[in-house]
């Protein structure tokens, strides 16, 4: 899972619309009108997609997003792994905050954490689908927050309904050189014990 910030943008001037042999014309001008925060969970395997967006970026909002995925998403399922960077919020203690400790332990136990390294961000699958996210629906101006959740649901049931998946192809091997400065050699452990 991760999770993204959209700007909202209000046109200074009314845009002039197409016309037969002429495109549409629009002033650059813009005034700021708040920001979104997209939190998306992303299942490679499947190719399914969760979207929630909201105005801010809090512990809450996240814990939301987390309770909804295991309580609605993932309602029978034992142990879910989750993928996130090392963001101060994407912690078991965001869920004790929005909810009683037996409900808060309940979902916490049924997550199994895995942080992506300071600099691997490009290895949390999430990232990639913001990527095409931000592309593909995010990249004009949108004027708030209800514009934002209208695109967004187009987007997701249309690439949720084409199960878009992510052909993997980084192996043990290949994260063994690219992220051998990361971790310690056998070598390197003895000399500072």
């Amino acid at each position: 899972m991760d999770e993204s910030s959209k700007q909202h943008e209000v046109g200074k001037l009314n845009n002039i619309p197409a016309k037969r042999g002429k495109v549409e014309r629009f002033d650059t001008g813009y005034e700021r009108n708040g920001t979104s925060n997209v939190l998306l969970s992303f299942e490679p395997l499947t190719g399914k997609r969760y979207i929630d967006v909201s105005e801010r970026r809090t512990r809450l909002d996240w814990a939301k997003h987390i309770q909804k995925l295991v309580e609605e998403h993932y309602p029978t399922a034992k142990k879910i792994l989750l993928v996130c960077d090392n963001l101060n919020i994407h912690t078991g203690a965001s869920l004790y905050e929005l909810l009683p400790p037996k409900e808060a332990k309940r979902i916490v136990d049924r997550l199994e954490f895995h942080y992506t390294p300071k600099h691997g961000s490009w290895l949390n699958m999430a990232e990639i689908e913001l990527s095409h996210l931000s592309r593909q629906c995010l990249d004009r101006r949108l004027r708030d927050i209800v514009e934002v959740k209208k695109e967004v649901a187009a987007w997701l049931e249309d690439r949720n309904k084409d199960a878009h998946v992510i052909d993997w192809r980084f192996t043990i091997e290949d994260a063994r050189i690219k992220l051998k400065k990361l971790y310690p050699t056998i070598g390197k452990i003895n000399e500072t014990l």
